[in-house]
């Protein structure tokens, strides 16, 4: 009984190291190159985060630092930081990123993100 509780400790530290982040983020940047414009950019990546579009952008809710935690704007509920360097559980899991830039790019830009603004903001946040 106590191996077995050992091997889920490991596969759980593996599935939430930046490592496994790292792999699920370049995943998405391979699919999301297939429609880019360019190279994605850190650098556009931080300008897109801190864009403002009719007096929202990302920091509304998740602050000017990734580091800390965020809360979003209309509901109040808190928001993990989202540096993977201090929450491991951020970009995980394509599922949960591709629902969040869904929702997030539409309730700030009142639209979907392109697959460059989702690049860009993806190469950024990873090296956060």
């Amino acid at each position: 009984m106590e191996r077995s509780v050992s091997r889920w400790v490991v596969v759980l530290a593996l599935l939430t190291s930046p490592a496994f982040a790292t792999d699920v983020v370049d995943e998405l940047l391979v699919e999301f190159r297939a429609e880019a414009e360019r190279d994605f950019s850190a650098e556009e990546g931080r300008s897109v985060w801190y864009k403002e579009m009719d007096g929202r952008s990302c920091t509304s809710c998740h602050t000017d630092s990734l580091f800390i935690k965020g809360r979003h704007q209309k509901t109040g509920k808190v928001i993990e930081p989202m540096a993977p360097s201090v929450n491991p559980e951020r970009l995980t899991e394509v599922k949960k990123i591709n629902k969040w830039f869904l929702r997030n790019c539409k309730w700030t830009f009142k639209r979907e993100c392109t697959p460059q603004e989702k690049g860009d903001i993806l190469l950024w946040l990873i090296g956060q």
